[in-house]
């Protein structure tokens, strides 16, 4: 039987793997398309994983 070894990171608690997110401002641009707001997850920074030891620090037990 393979051996499991656990991953060096983790999914993000914050943003559960989707670190950015496109945001419609209601406004359109002269072309006729939506003006939108990229946004990236805060304790991630965008890259929808955290380090494995960060995880215990930040989760709140929920």
């Amino acid at each position: 039987m393979p051996e499991i070894t656990p991953a060096r990171v983790r999914r993000c608690p914050d943003c559960d793997d989707f670190p950015s997110v496109a945001i419609t401002t209601g406004q359109t641009n002269p072309d006729g398309t939506r003006k939108t707001l990229t946004v990236a997850c805060r304790p991630c920074q965008g890259t929808g994983s955290v380090p494995r030891h960060a995880v215990a620090a930040t989760s709140s037990g929920r």
